[in-house]
């Protein structure tokens, strides 16, 4: 098996997340970087998020620096906006062919995962979806234990 973890992260928490799954896997990780930073307080980036979610808004994402052709396992990691993935990842993952590849996506909020998780699987058509992982977070506080999010990593071998 060859992975990479691929995600967005806008305060952190799923940089964190991300990492771990990489350092236990053995995988390569990337990062969906936007081309104009998201910027201001944090309620005005949320009020943004909204906006951006509620049109279907894409916004440009700097190249990946990872070609998905020498992959055949994904890990992909959002922050949850307005109970989907962030508009950064549905920027990539409207880019990306990810055809024949296994997804595994993990997602982080504060409040609710929404249909995040379903969301993913309606947008890798041609991907063997899998079990996807919820990592609850208040503020920069992890609220899922340590030991689910392993199990889930683990599951991934």
């Amino acid at each position: 098996m060859k992975a990479i973890v691929i995600y967005y992260s806008y305060g952190g928490n799923t940089r964190r997340i991300a990492q771990a799954a990489a350092r236990e896997l053995g995988a390569d990780i990337a990062e969906i970087k936007t081309v104009v930073p998201y910027a201001g307080s944090y309620d005005d980036v949320v009020d943004q998020g909204q906006t951006e979610v509620n049109s279907g808004f894409c916004p440009e994402i700097e190249p990946l620096n990872a070609r998905l052709e020498d992959y055949d396992t994904v890990i992909l990691g959002s922050p949850v906006w307005w109970y989907t993935f962030a508009p950064a990842m549905h920027s990539f993952l409207r880019q990306a062919n990810l055809t024949g590849k296994t997804v595994f996506p993990f997602a982080t909020n504060g409040g609710w995962l929404g249909h995040t998780l379903k969301d993913f699987a309606s947008a890798c058509p041609g991907a063997q979806v899998r079990q996807g992982l919820n990592v609850r977070f208040n503020g920069d506080r992890q609220i899922t234990p340590d030991a689910e999010i392993s199990r889930w990593i683990h599951a991934i071998h």
